[in-house]
C-alpha cells in the first residue's frame, strides 16, 4: 500500500483493492448539440478535462486497476424515466426527444455514447445508470464485490450531481473515495467549488480530494 497526499489527510492506495470510476463521460453532456447544451450550459467548461480524464485513465489501464465507466440512459420506451425528471427544468429538448446525435440520453442512441479517446477498453465495466447515482437500479454494487473492491477514485462530470451523488451512495455502503480534482468539472464551476469544499470537510465525511499529478505519480511508482 502507497499514500496519495490528499484532503482532508493522505489517501491509502491499495492496487488489489482500488477502481478508476469516471462518471457520465458521454456525447450528449461534453459536445455540442447534446443535452447539456440543450439546458443552456457551455459544454466547453466540461470537455476541457477530458485531456486530463484520459491520461488518469491510461495510467491506472497501466496500472492494472479494475476500471468502471457510467453512462446515464434510459430504455427507448422510457419505462426506467419518472416523469419528473423527464418534464424538469427548460430544455430545448426533453430525455428521449430526436437531437442531433439520436434520440436524447437513450441506450444505444450516438449521443448517449463515451466520447471517443475514453470509450471502455475489451474487460472494463460499462454501467448503464438511470438515476444520478450510479448504484441506483444497476449492478454496480455487485461488480465491485465481485471484483473486492473497497477504495474508489473517481472522475466525470458533473461534480456537484452524478460524480457527487455516487460517491456519496459509495461513502454510505462503506467505500472510501478520492476524487481527482482536475479530472471532474461541472458546467457552473463555482458548484465544483464548493463540492471539493464539502468532500473532505470535518475531516472527510465525504472521501478525499487530490490533485491529478499526485494521483498519477502513486499510481505509476505501484
Amino acid at each position: 500500500m502507497r499514500m496519495i497526499t490528499a484532503l482532508p489527510n493522505d489517501f491509502v492506495y491499495d492496487p488489489t483493492k482500488t477502481a478508476l470510476v469516471i462518471i457520465d463521460m458521454q456525447r450528449d453532456f461534453i459536445e455540442p448539440g447534446g443535452f447539456g447544451e440543450t439546458l443552456g450550459n457551455d459544454v466547453s467548461l466540461v470537455s476541457s478535462i477530458v485531456p486530463d480524464v484520459k491520461r488518469l485513465l491510461e495510467a491506472c489501464r497501466k496500472a492494472g486497476l479494475a476500471i468502471i465507466h457510467t453512462m446515464e440512459c434510459h430504455k427507448p420506451d422510457l419505462s426506467d424515466l419518472p416523469k419528473a425528471k423527464r418534464s424538469r427544468g427548460n430544455p430545448t429538448l426533453r430525455i428521449g426527444d430526436e437531437g442531433p446525435m439520436g434520440r436524447i440520453l437513450i441506450t444505444g442512441e450516438p449521443g448517449t455514447a463515451i466520447i471517443p479517446g475514453l470509450s471502455p477498453a475489451p474487460g472494463e465495466t460499462l454501467i448503464e445508470k438511470p438515476g444520478k447515482g450510479a448504484f441506483y437500479a444497476t449492478t454496480l454494487g455487485e461488480t465491485l464485490a465481485a471484483k473486492g473492491i473497497e477504495r474508489l477514485i473517481f472522475a466525470g462530470v458533473t461534480t456537484e450531481v452524478c460524480v457527487q451523488t455516487t460517491m456519496r451512495e459509495a461513502n454510505d455502503r462503506g467505500y472510501e473515495c478520492l476524487l481527482v480534482e482536475e479530472a471532474t468539472a461541472s458546467y457552473f464551476p463555482e458548484f465544483k467549488q464548493s463540492t471539493l469544499a464539502m468532500i473532505p470537510a470535518q475531516g472527510g465525511i465525504v472521501g478525499w480530494t487530490a490533485h491529478l499529478e499526485d494521483v498519477i505519480k502513486v499510481i505509476q511508482n505501484g
